[in-house]
């Protein structure tokens, strides 16, 4: 199986319709290492970008400046310096460090999956992929972990090791039993002082009432705030062929299930608790995305990044400008 699913280079940009190559999850998911996962996603992610015609959502720099004794080498050029032996510097458009938190839902629900993969999997990897992407523009990046208990907390930094204990906290399998959202957000208000962007990655197969209230607990400390909700195919469709034993994950109940009798009414219960989260969201003005765990990971950044332009965050950025030598 290939590597990439090719998508046609000349068809709309648009969350569901990228330019260049998305990596297949189903292959993706094939690497047993979290962080080269990560790695295979932001690295197809830009290079995808580079080969489109669409720039804006590019690393651009604002200019090149000649290397002074005391700068920091890792912004050297070396391909300009191979051009015209001589070393620059790529100058920031906007040097102002995110701090962000990936608050990612590990309760025994999300370890369901139709696929060879679990949603916990998808949505760690998702995490990782994120924290990657950021660690790599500079970013200060932190996890909270939880089930119906917080499990792993890893304050948003910058320096050496901590990606990769991030990436070993997200490797850990999912677990407990509830999933307590209100939970990890009325945590993250206390421990956390100072503004940044929290990312909330759920199933959101839980109780929605205290979702309100808790995420409104987060704007109010003036967090920006981005949620992703995953969810299995298999739930989205409830395609099951024959009737058979299903078996609750956080419950613990076995239940026989004719899925032709309830498949009507379980979509219209579905449909109509997302439609709560989402509606939710709109009304705090927090960013809002369903992802069917089988959908390319570069979506995800995609949209991680087009969140934020649309809020006015603007992110590091790279210029192809020509540089006078």
């Amino acid at each position: 199986m290939s590597l990439f699913a090719r998508q046609a280079s000349e068809a709309p940009l648009t969350p569901g319709n990228k330019p260049g190559a998305l990596i297949d999850p189903l292959t993706l998911m094939s690497i047993k290492n979290l962080e080269l996962r990560a790695k295979v996603v932001v690295e197809g992610f830009w290079n995808g970008l580079h080969r489109s015609p669409y720039h804006g959502f590019s690393v651009e720099f604002t200019e090149y400046r000649q290397y002074s004794p005391g700068d920091d080498p890792r912004y050297l050029d070396w391909r300009l310096y191979a051009r015209t032996d001589r070393y620059y510097i790529k100058k920031f458009e906007d040097e102002t460090n995110l701090r962000c938190h990936l608050l990612v839902d590990n309760s025994r629900s999300m370890g369901y999956g139709s696929l060879p993969y679990s949603k916990a999997q998808y949505a760690n990897t998702l995490a990782g992929t994120l924290a990657y992407f950021l660690y790599l523009q500079g970013d200060g990046v932190g996890l909270l972990t939880f089930d119906e208990h917080i499990r792993d907390y890893l304050p948003a930094r910058h320096r050496t090791g901590h990606l990769r204990h991030l990436m070993l906290a997200l490797e850990k399998p999912a677990g407990g039993a509830a999933t307590d959202l209100a939970a990890p957000l009325k945590r993250i208000v206390e421990i956390v002082a100072k503004r940044g962007l929290m990312v909330l990655i759920s199933d959101l197969l839980a109780p929605l009432e205290a979702l309100e209230k808790n995420l409104i607990s987060l704007i109010a400390c003036g967090h920006e705030v981005l949620l992703f909700q995953i969810l299995d195919p298999a739930e989205l469709t409830f395609e099951f062929g024959k009737a058979a034993l299903f078996h609750d994950l956080e419950s613990g109940r076995d239940l026989y299930v004719d899925p032709a009798a309830v498949r009507k009414a379980y979509l219209q219960n579905l449909e109509a608790h997302n439609a709560k989260a989402k509606s939710i969201c709109d009304k705090l003005g927090i960013a809002y995305r369903r992802f069917a765990s089988d959908r390319p990971l570069e979506l995800a950044l995609f949209d991680f990044l087009r969140a934020r332009m649309e809020r006015g965050k603007r992110f590091k950025r790279v210029t192809t400008r020509p540089v006078k030598g």
